[in-house]
């Protein structure tokens, strides 16, 4: 656990980084633009009394739980299936998408089908939920393959624009749940930089009601 006034930020890289850092700006927070494109790992921001750490988004509940990050920003498909011990403190209302069941279009209902999925925790608990029972694949990448080679029947994954499955040939047939970008705090953090932490969520708070 960090021990000094610095709040340590778990950042994911890529796109959620880029939404992040503009609505922490917005927030008042001095993030240099030039961040933006930065390959390093560990980015210090003196400005804004933080240190980010780059991480790839599937692990930033991780460094948050274990303390190495005070807090972090991560998708709420992320915190759903990496069910980590961690508080969610709130809504960026970044990153949009939605978390959707996919396949070719003419799917037909068979016998405990087999669904691919780097979700494989939310992807059984939905099934279950549903009173289908189904084999769940745990992929990595490039989930769209699945259905068109055959390895699966369906697959559930990440939705943003659709485009990638209209290119692909392939429909969404449900929606499972809407997906945004949450700050989440370490536990011991969170008493122990309350008041820095509850200071970030306030200004936070204003840039995103700001935006509606």
């Amino acid at each position: 656990m960090t021990d000094n006034g610095v709040l340590k930020v778990a950042m994911p890289k890529g796109r959620i980084y880029k939404q992040a850092s503009k609505l922490f700006r917005q927030a008042g927070l001095l993030i240099p633009e030039e961040f933006d494109e930065s390959r390093r790992l560990i980015i210090p921001v003196p400005e804004a009394n933080m240190e980010f750490i780059m991480a790839k988004p599937v692990d930033v509940p991780t460094y948050v739980e274990y303390g190495v990050a005070d807090i972090g920003i991560v998708g709420k498909d992320v915190l759903m299936e990496e069910n980590k011990d961690v508080y969610e403190l709130l809504d960026l209302g970044i990153a949009r998408c939605r978390m959707s069941v996919i396949g070719l279009p003419d799917w037909k209902p068979v016998i405990n089908p087999r669904v691919a999925t780097k979700y494989a925790s939310v992807a059984s608990q939905y099934f279950r939920e549903q009173g289908q029972q189904v084999e769940v694949i745990k992929l990595n990448g490039s989930i769209e393959l699945a259905p068109l080679i055959g390895l699966a029947d369906r697959i559930v994954d990440m939705v943003e624009t659709g485009q990638t499955l209209k290119e692909n040939g392939l429909v969404e047939m449900e929606t499972l749940f809407q997906v945004t970008s949450r700050l989440i705090a370490n536990r011991v953090s969170y008493r122990l930089k309350n008041t820095a932490i509850q200071e970030l969520c306030d200004r936070l708070g204003v840039a995103i009601a700001a935006r509606v």
